[in-house]
């Protein structure tokens, strides 16, 4: 009885956290021990198997991204070695739809946390900058999942729209958690999401 009485606990601790319901949080503990082998903690080597991921352009972003400390939640930069099950649902709550029951402040929160998300993906070196070079990599990485795109035209696709960026953001994208919807939007490609500065 204590141990079901503790384990419903911890359940309500990670609806609270997480805004999942008790049969989502179940559905992914599955999930997660699909991907770790039913260890404790999953590793970025973990990820190798996801068929999802296998032919994703950004697929090293997206796996860099549910190891970066800052997503995680724990205000240092730098990346975790390995994450547990919390830190997981943690990374999945960002691709939750914002709850329709939600207020709009919670709403705005939400997005806020999204787009943070997407911004530390594409700062790949974590200095809270996205630079020109940066944005152009994701460009080029975008567009080198199109089969009917070769090297050049991606490059040529990548600097056009690095300037693009760069007349709008001068040099480099900031994050300085201020109302970061003033500074940026986002802005959806054929294949990708990406975080550009309004």
């Amino acid at each position: 009885m204590g141990a079901a009485h503790s384990a419903s606990e911890e359940v309500r601790e990670l609806e609270g956290k997480t805004g999942f319901s008790s049969d989502q949080i179940e559905q992914l503990h599955r999930r997660f021990k699909q991907l770790s082998g039913d260890q404790p903690t999953i590793r970025k080597e973990n990820f190798n198997n996801v068929p999802d991921l296998e032919l994703n352009p950004i697929r090293s972003k997206i796996v860099r991204a549910f190891f970066d400390n800052r997503n995680l939640r724990k205000g240092s930069s730098g990346l975790a070695d390995e994450i547990n099950f919390e830190d997981f649902l943690t990374i999945m709550s960002y691709f939750r739809p914002i709850d329709t029951t939600m207020d709009e402040e919670q709403v705005e929160l939400s997005r806020k946390e999204k787009l943070r998300f997407l911004f530390h993906m594409y700062d790949s070196d974590s200095d809270g900058r996205i630079t020109l070079e940066e944005y152009r990599n994701v460009v080029e990485e975008l567009l080198s999942g199109n089969p009917h795109i070769e090297k050049e035209s991606a490059r040529s696709i990548a600097d056009g729209a690095m300037m693009e960026a760069a007349s709008v953001c001068m040099g480099q994208m900031i994050w300085q958690g201020i109302d970061i919807e003033t500074k940026m939007h986002v802005r959806f490609l054929n294949m990708e999401t990406m975080a550009l500065c309004h």
